[in-house]
């Protein structure tokens, strides 16, 4: 759900107008339109750049789970963990764009420690690697795009965390 709609929501649900912080939140949201899509297509057109960054740096540090008997040993395992990555960088774009962390939690946060525990996919590596993905997209964006972007990553990592 979007940033609008959600305030709209919570204000019909009280019986009340939107308040002036509230409308204000709206302000600041419709004036970074244009640079929620442009990170968003950043993003999207830069993908596989990202996520070969990202897995160069999570296998440097976790060389462990590229290593016989590693949680990402082999081809297939391998591309299984850059699957996620895609995932998580599309979750991210999508929080971007709604200007709200709900489609985030929604999507991807809800259950992920307990699926990943259940896999015996070690925690610890799918926060470095969410970690690894926020630096290598960083590379790929102005000061004024990391300021928009940065804390839907870190939602990933705290609702891994």
């Amino acid at each position: 759900m979007s940033l609008v709609s959600q305030i709209i929501l919570d204000a019909d649900k009280e019986l009340r107008y939107p308040t002036i912080g509230e409308l204000q939140s709206i302000n600041n949201y419709v004036k970074t339109g244009e640079m929620r899509i442009g990170i968003s297509i950043k993003i999207r057109d830069k993908e596989k750049e990202i996520i070969q960054q990202a897995s160069k740096s999570i296998f440097q540090i976790h060389p462990e789970y590229i290593a016989p008997g590693g949680n990402a040993e082999g081809s297939r395992k391998r591309s299984l963990c850059l699957r996620d990555y895609g995932w998580y960088l599309r979750l991210v774009t999508y929080g971007v764009l709604t200007g709200d962390k709900n489609s985030i939690e929604k999507i991807g946060i809800i259950g992920v420690r307990e699926m990943y525990s259940s896999l015996g996919v070690p925690i610890i590596g799918m926060i470095d690697a969410i970690n690894c993905l926020k630096q290598a997209s960083i590379k790929i964006l102005e000061e004024n795009e990391i300021v928009i972007i940065e804390p839907y990553f870190n939602f990933i990592i705290q609702g891994m965390s």
